[in-house]
């Protein structure tokens, strides 16, 4: 008789948005700004996406940025396990105009020790 064991982590998060130089929104029109994104329940080896849109308000063309910054992440070994990436870097973007950008939370499969974590994200418009 083969006996089957399953184990089940959860893990819960808000990440907060910072943006310089550029407006995050939540949608296209870029009424309501985005200033945190719930990833909601997630699970080891679970893959999230969250769409946003992000706006140049500056009066220059500008190149955007991500980042997440080490000293933001809590706990810090949080950042061992859960990787933010996006699919906006290095885009450029003229004055008032618009782009979608894909942000991609991953966890992975062998996390452990972590039911909470936050981080920040940081958008970031250089022209």
């Amino acid at each position: 008789m083969l006996a089957s064991v399953q184990t089940s982590r959860t893990v819960s998060n808000t990440g907060t948005v910072k943006a310089v130089g550029v407006g995050v929104y939540s949608e296209l029109a870029c009424i309501n700004p985005v200033t945190s994104i719930n990833w909601t329940t997630l699970e080891p080896g679970q893959t999230v996406n969250k769409t946003v849109y992000i706006k140049n308000t500056s009066n220059v063309p500008v190149t955007i940025s991500m980042t997440t910054p080490y000293s933001s992440w809590n706990p810090p070994t949080a950042s061992n396990y859960i990787t933010c990436t996006w699919d906006s870097e290095g885009k450029s973007l003229n004055v008032n105009q618009v782009t979608p950008a894909v942000l991609t939370l991953s966890v992975r499969n062998n996390i452990t020790g972590i039911t909470n974590f936050s981080f920040n994200i940081v958008i970031i418009g250089s022209g």
